[in-house]
């Protein structure tokens, strides 16, 4: 293996030539750059921003990223060679490259990471990675030229199927075999799976056409009819396609030919009939390459004319980017903000620019991607994680191509590599799934579009009902321009919002199960007129715990400090943080006792509840754990816009964004878990959450309602939704955070210690939250404390926050003071195996 790996090149001829060098950026957490030599012979082939081969230790084969060339040997170590060169160029530009170095600086994580979370999968690869033959190669009839050392690669793929890179080194004991994987890659012949090298496998569809001669000579196309007017299914077949494809029209057609699957997935055509006439020459079968995504040849239509008040906004938009680079568009829900930013999406491109519409909520991408669709047809582009490595892939090369000139795409999306960037719209901009937690770089992609706006000369507009304090105290501090929309989008009107009080209906006994009379009434006459309800619970699963009624026994997770949630659907309890999953018991294991009972409830049993109660209801769930699969948003959404469901249950995923023209009630089932949570944020998200979620019910003229469940009716955040008063939770909420110093006047950095010992995760947070406070004050300096949830996968947990006055703070010097903190106590003999994760702008 070592002789395998130590790449030696042979003494270079004694000519003039430069000696050059490439910093590299490895996809590993290290601190700095590692610097390799260009061999002479790839002076003019190594590129910053491309990919190229590396030895990295003494046994990691690596692709990594240049991210400077230079003459500077380095004084430490001694350079080893680039192995190979991936790209013929760049696939980083350079506004990314700059735009990943802030994300590094700014988060406080490594160049290393932030590679890691930006290139998709297939634009990786490693010792480890491995190969196959192409689908689309066969080694009998594909007369390709190979070497001799291509032909044993080839030949040990039909024995093995697959071989890593280090088994191919082995197999033809050479030093570097990647350059034969490479000329095999390039020749269609192999391509690389998990880890996928640029060649990754294209979407394949098998077609059918006529055979050419019944098309191009006179006569045979009648001769065929008569030879299959004794087999009526051949000759519905043949039926079939001429009307698919009129070739009597236009003969160029044929050459097109037709999905296959259009004859044999049709329930009134004979799968076996298709394959027939193929055996008997009458259809030819063939393959073609395809994009994966849809619509790419569909007629653009235009888009909707926008209202008077659309347009106000849209002048007043275009107007503030001439003195401003970022405006907020608060619009109340339902005002017609999607029009608006596609309005703006058609103005930027006439203007030759790409644009990028970010989302943060996968779920959403469905309903938006289908209207932009209509719109810009294959010039969009669609980029998130259910996505696979392949079509990431495509995604990010069809953007560097030129070819999507428009993305829609989730936080990820801010890592393509965009050239010509005009627009940024960030959709729903206060929404927290825009914030990564794990693992690093913990970045927040509204942020980070804003810079990435910045630094290739782009606008940036942020859309929201419900804005982020702090973007509308930008707004009010002159920093950023404001645009407001205050009116419903059409005829339609804000809906009615009545608050239940469920302790007084317990009294009364007008509770059934976790429903209110007035809220089952209210399901029970919008499904009598046809019409559709949604209703929010913020917990998925069936209940948060279970507890035996003896001797109170609560089911604990085995590696974090929660209780284990019951999931019915699979009859098991299921810790939300790690994972960890056990069968529910039929006995409480403490006493033996059989009264085991669910305490709580979540979105599976209120589904389950609701089905009884309204046996005549159509219900369908929207949470993590009902859209798992890759298209299974798109299907749940698609059933509820067709009618086929029409009761809507969901966590947060149903609360932002989606449009239904015919929902008329939304129901919140209890709105107290999400008001009393110990966080400066939580009135603020509450409001958020409730006017979201309001804001999906009358939506298209009919009139809606609201029905929101609590305990506490006067509570002060109601009154503030009922009247949609967003200016007053501004006022009162950034009055509390001047006075408390949170953000947007300090800036504010988590640091959480996590250890598998508590007594030592405990001792090393005390130990660096006093090297914190002799560094930065100890007024910046908060805790250390042990957080809400103490321990996650093992690991005991302590949190320290820092506060940064956003005034008189050189924040690069405080975070090089916080580095330096925290690898002091790595150092530290007594905490060894400590890891410190530093979490800047949490939220």
């Amino acid at each position: 293996m070592s002789e395998l790996l130590n790449f030696n090149f042979p003494p270079e001829p004694a000519v003039d030539r430069v000696t050059l060098f490439a910093d590299v950026i490895l996809p590993l957490p290290l601190p700095k750059l590692y610097t390799y030599r260009i061999p002479f012979e790839m002076n003019d082939e190594v590129l910053v921003g491309a990919r190229v081969i590396v030895q990295f230790g003494a046994k990691k084969v690596l692709s990594c990223i240049v991210a400077e060339i230079h003459e500077n040997a380095p004084a430490e170590y001694q350079a080893k060679y680039i192995l190979d060169v991936l790209d013929d160029t760049p696939i980083i530009t350079a506004p990314q490259l700059k735009l990943f170095k802030w994300i590094a600086d700014y988060y406080m994580c490594t160049l290393g990471e932030v590679i890691n979370a930006a290139l998709p999968s297939a634009l990786k690869l490693s010792s480890e990675s491995r190969i196959q033959l192409h689908p689309q190669y066969n080694p009998e009839e594909d007369e390709l030229i190979l070497a001799p050392q291509e032909e044993k690669i080839i030949f040990a793929l039909q024995q093995n199927q697959a071989l890593t890179f280090t088994e191919v080194g082995n197999l033809l004991q050479l030093k570097s075999s990647h350059k034969f994987i490479k000329s095999l890659i390039q020749k269609e012949a192999i391509i690389i799976y998990e880890q996928v090298s640029d060649k990754f496998s294209p979407k394949v569809v098998k077609k059918v056409r006529l055979s050419e001669h019944f098309v191009q000579e006179e006569g045979m196309l009648e001769e065929l009819f008569n030879q299959l007017t004794p087999l009526p299914k051949q000759l519905d077949i043949l039926l079939n396609y001429l009307q698919k494809v009129p070739v009597h029209q236009d003969v160029h057609l044929n050459y097109k030919g037709l999905e296959k699957s259009t004859l044999t997935g049709n329930p009134h055509l004979s799968a076996s009939s298709v394959n027939t006439l193929i055996k008997k020459g009458v259809l030819e079968q063939f393959d073609q390459i395809v994009s994966r995504f849809p619509m790419d040849n569909e007629p653009q239509q235009m888009p909707m004319a926008l209202s008077e008040h659309q347009l106000q906004a849209k002048d007043e938009i275009l107007g503030l980017f001439k003195e401003k680079d970022s405006v907020l568009l608060h619009g109340i829900t339902g005002s017609g903000k999607t029009e608006v930013y596609i309005d703006l999406i058609k103005h930027a491109l006439e203007g030759g620019g790409q644009v990028l519409y970010l989302l943060p909520e996968i779920a959403l991408t469905a309903q938006i991607v289908t209207r932009l669709m209509k719109v810009f047809g294959d010039k969009l582009g669609v980029y998130h994680s259910k996505f696979s490595d392949n079509e990431r892939a495509e995604v990010w090369q069809g953007v560097l191509a030129g070819r999507f000139q428009v993305v829609v795409g989730v936080r990820s999306a801010v890592f393509l590599p965009f050239h010509n960037l005009s627009l940024i719209i960030i959709d729903e901009e206060h929404e927290a799934s825009y914030k990564q937690y794990d693992p690093a770089p913990r970045y927040n992609a509204r942020e980070t579009a804003l810079v990435m706006a910045s630094l290739q000369g782009a606008k940036t507009l942020l859309g929201s009902a419900t804005p982020a304090i702090e973007s509308y105290y930008n707004c009010k501090s002159g920093r950023w321009g404001l645009v407001e929309m205050n009116k419903r989008f059409g005829k339609a009107q804000l809906p009615s919002i009545e608050l239940v009080n469920t302790r007084e209906e317990q009294q009364r006994k007008n509770m059934h199960s976790h429903f209110s009379a007035k809220l089952l009434t209210a399901i029970e006459e919008r499904l009598h007129r046809q019409e559709q309800v949604i209703l929010f619970q913020n917990r998925r699963g069936y209940a948060p715990f279970i507890s035996c009624e003896e001797c109170s026994w609560i089911p604990k997770c085995k590696y974090c400090a929660v209780s284990l949630s019951y999931h019915k659907y699979n009859n098991e309890l299921r810790c939300h943080y790690c994972g960890y999953h056990e069968h529910m018991p039929h006995d409480c294991p403490a006493c033996g006792a059989t009264t085991l009972k669910s305490m709580g409830f979540g979105t599976e049993k209120v589904e389950d509840e609701l089905k009884l109660l309204l046996p005549n209801a159509e219900v369908q769930r929207m949470d993590l754990d009902t859209t798992k699969k890759k298209n299974s948003y798109q299907q749940i959404i698609a059933d509820f816009e067709t009618g086929r469901t029409n009761v809507l249950v969901g966590t947060q995923m149903v609360t932002k964004g989606l449009d239904f023209e015919n929902v008329s009630l939304v129901g919140i089932l209890n709105a107290d878990t999400i008001i009393n949570f110990p966080d400066f944020r939580a009135h603020e998200r509450a409001y958020q959450l409730f006017v979201q979620v309001s804001g999906r019910a009358g939506r298209k003229g009919k009139p809606g309602a609201v029905i929101i469940q609590t305990r506490d009716p006067l509570q002060p955040i109601f009154r503030k939704v009922h009247s949609n008063d967003y200016q007053s939770l501004y006022e009162h909420e950034i009055e509390e955070r001047l006075r408390f110093s949170y953000p947007p006047f300090v800036r504010m950095i988590r640091i959480t210690v996590k250890h598998g010992e508590e007594h030592t995760a405990e001792n090393a947070a005390i130990v660096l939250a006093k090297d914190l406070a002799d560094r930065l004050g100890k007024q910046q300096v908060l805790g250390p404390e042990v957080p809400y949830i103490f321990k996650i996968r093992n690991l005991f947990l302590q949190e320290i926050h820092i506060k940064l006055p956003r005034e008189h703070t050189n924040l690069k010097a405080a975070k090089g003071q916080i580095a330096q903190a925290i690898f002091n106590v790595k150092l530290l003999p007594d905490f060894k195996g400590l890891r410190i994760v530093a979490d800047v702008d949490p939220v």
